[in-house]
């Protein structure tokens, strides 16, 4: 598969891996969990992150050993078969930067909305706050950065834009995404077996609604 890996000591008891995609990325992280021998692994976007035992091993041994793991080959994540349908009110009290937004970006809403919801996205993992998605497969005319002056407060449910990715805040938090929607979608549910809605490699596409369909 031409796997190629750059390892960096980045702490004490801490080794990040470069790798070149999110499925790799994740695909890596579950074959060392799987093997027991580290005390945390945390993916990300293009990177693992790997906790050692410092008080067992040196970063040497940690290193030797992952790179073993990494020689016996490592299966991306799959992309899940289903598809989930999001749905979204755009604009307005739900999406307030969307008209700013459209302005800079020389779009009409209703283009940015055909857009946005005309493809079909994979998340490529949940982080940042609990539940947090990040959404690969943006339409390259809609990237944008994050803000300069992040909010306080975003609400449950806000679909924002950066970076070439969608975001979708499972839980009220700070934030500072551009936010151009939100869903009435149940993303977290601390009753459930699973309680986050959303996990890496799910197929995701999103529904324009009405703000008079929220309660349906």
């Amino acid at each position: 598969m031409g796997w190629r890996f750059v390892l960096k000591r980045c702490g004490d008891d801490l080794i990040s891996i470069l790798v070149a995609s999110p499925p790799e990325a994740q695909g890596l992280a579950e074959q060392l969990r799987a093997s027991g021998n580290w005390l945390d692994v945390v993916p990300g976007i293009d990177s693992v992150v790997v906790r050692f035992d410092a008080t067992r091993l040196d970063a040497g041994e940690a290193q030797r050993g992952i790179e073993a793991s990494l020689a016996a080959g490592i299966e991306p994540l799959r992309v899940r078969e289903e598809l989930i349908e999001i749905p979204v009110v755009y604009g307005g009290e739900y999406g307030p930067d969307l008209e700013d937004l459209c302005r800079e970006i020389g779009m009409t809403p209703d283009a940015f909305i055909a857009l946005h919801t005309g493809s079909e996205y994979t998340v490529d993992m949940v982080g940042f706050t609990p539940g947090f998605a990040f959404i690969g497969g943006l339409d390259e005319r809609l990237r944008i950065p994050r803000r300069s002056a992040p909010r306080l407060r975003v609400e449950a449910g806000s679909v924002g834009i950066a970076d070439g990715r969608t975001g979708l805040y499972a839980m009220a938090s700070p934030g500072g995404w551009t936010l151009v929607g939100r869903t009435p979608h149940c993303l977290f549910d601390p009753g459930a077996e699973t309680p986050f809605a959303l996990r890496a490699g799910m197929r995701i596409c999103f529904k324009a609604i009405d703000a008079s369909e929220w309660d349906k």
